[in-house]
């Protein structure tokens, strides 16, 4: 049996992505209220992923009456790679501690010249990941939901 393994993302990642995808749909700023009623999530910690998103250029705040948050770019041009690192970062998943180097296992200084067999798969999981999440926008993913539905509700007023 193969057992799949992920790279461990936070919860804001997912929430930062719908909102991406809402915004990709929205005629006008959406205000944070508005994201976390349509998410049934709170507008507190939404919050602070949407000023993640708009520290890294992907979402721009507008203010006043009718402010909200609009996209920087078009949808095809911001990848899932852009949120994940917009909001959790961009250190990479695995750091080698160089273990190898101690107890009494430890190499020998002329064996540890290069990255170690671990540290090279790790390293290459990783940019697999990051390749595969670069290669999907805002756009691919709103492809995937009913847009004509998320038009309508985001044209119905707010009680």
């Amino acid at each position: 049996m193969d057992r799949v393994v992920a790279m461990k993302l936070s919860g804001g990642v997912e929430w930062a992505l719908h909102c991406c995808v809402v915004l990709s749909q929205a005629e006008s700023p959406v205000p944070t209220a508005r994201l976390a009623e349509l998410h049934g999530v709170s507008k507190t910690y939404l919050a602070k992923h949407l000023q993640s998103l708009a520290r890294a250029g992907l979402v721009h705040p507008t203010e006043g009456r009718d402010g909200g948050y609009v996209l920087t770019r078009a949808p095809e041009a911001i990848t899932v790679l852009d949120v994940v690192q917009a909001v959790d970062g961009t250190e990479p998943a695995f750091r080698c501690t160089e273990i190898r180097r101690q107890g009494v296992l430890a190499a020998p200084p002329e064996q540890c010249r290069s990255a170690c067999g671990i540290a090279k798969v790790m390293a290459g999981a990783e940019q697999a990941w990051r390749a595969s999440l670069s290669g999907v926008t805002i756009a691919d993913l709103g492809a995937t939901i009913d847009l004509a539905g998320l038009k309508h509700i985001l044209a119905t007023p707010t009680t």
